[in-house]
């Protein structure tokens, strides 16, 4: 291969390599992007918003209040996902936590997997390594009076390149003391996807 075409090839190959670099861009946490049309951090903070939202404008918490002259304390538990998608309930989760805490209209107790952590960290504290003063009493603990629990579904239709896609999540807040339904709420999402054609 002589000079000139060898100067061409390399220069061919340079033009390709640099049209299959990887591009990054960075883009605002609140702006919907939707690649697959799966479900995805936008929906779960979009559901979060909402069905927090519309469980504090509930009757519950002004009845509560009312009796108990304090804010309620909450906790999340699970949440299934019974869609066919494998969806991160922990994200959504999260998500709703943050909500709650943000409305400033309740209190938010830990989690069972957070308070074993916090309790291992409290018997630490037991064993001599920690300045009494300092040392955090047991059994003062504050328990939950509700707890949140729900699911997330989906129902899938596709015809050809086209599918529809219903996201269906349904929450409730269970009163722990005696088991009633204090709430319940229902956030939908529906998605039309269209799949580019394959041509060769």
């Amino acid at each position: 291969m002589n000079g000139k075409n060898y100067l061409i090839v390399t220069l061919f190959a340079a033009l390709a390599l640099s049209g299959c670099a990887t591009k990054v861009e960075r883009v605002d946490i609140d702006k919907k992007i939707d690649l697959s049309g799966e479900w995805n951090d936008y929906d779960a903070m979009l559901v979060s918003k909402e069905l927090i939202a519309s469980a504090l404008g509930g009757k519950w918490l002004d009845k509560f209040l009312m009796e108990k002259g304090r804010e309620p304390a909450l906790i999340v538990g699970h949440i299934a996902n019974r869609s066919t998608e494998h969806i991160n309930s922990g994200v959504f989760i999260k998500h709703l936590e943050k909500e709650l805490m943000n409305s400033g209209k309740v209190i938010f107790v830990a989690s069972p997997t957070e308070r074993e952590g916090i309790r291992d960290e409290r018997d630490d504290m037991q064993q001599g390594y920690t300045d009494p003063a300092t040392i955090k009493a047991i059994g003062k603990e504050k328990g939950a009076d509700y707890m949140f629990i729900g699911s997330i579904n989906a129902i899938k239709d596709s015809e050809n390149r086209k599918s529809v896609v219903l996201y269906q999540v349904n929450m409730e807040l269970i009163d722990l003391e005696t088991n009633v339904k204090t709430w319940i709420g229902q956030k939908e999402i529906k998605k039309m996807i269209t799949k580019p054609r394959v041509t060769f």
